[in-house]
């Protein structure tokens, strides 16, 4: 069940981790559609929903999705340990780093980070 949540005046639509894989610009549009009728700007989706290629760059999947959320003005917050990939490729390793430098998307390991983040 998504859940939409307040947090620190931030309102969240947060997927649960059982669900259909998102990665494609079509289900971000369906994501984007959850938040209608909610003040949701941030979406938390956990890496256990992410599509096998998502984080691979090279596939073009993460960008898509991401821009897709930003085009109407939304936020993604990607939830989960996903230190294996970043250490097994320094393109997303460099992305995650700049992705959470300037703010707007986050890659977060767990909860209690992304309550530190808002």
């Amino acid at each position: 069940m998504t859940v939409t949540s307040n947090i620190n005046g931030s309102a969240l639509l947060e997927l649960p981790n059982e669900g259909p894989l998102l990665g494609t610009e079509t289900d971000a549009l369906d994501i984007l559609g959850e938040t209608y009728g909610t003040e949701a700007n941030i979406i938390v989706i956990p890496v256990a929903r992410l599509q096998p290629g998502f984080l691979q760059l090279r596939s073009g999947m993460a960008g898509a999705f991401i821009q897709k959320l930003q085009n109407y003005g939304c936020r993604l917050v990607v939830l989960g340990d996903i230190s294996a990939e970043v250490a097994a490729s320094e393109a997303l390793a460099a992305f995650v780093v700049e992705t959470n430098r300037v703010g707007h998307h986050l890659f977060l390991p767990d909860r209690q980070a992304l309550l530190d983040r808002l």
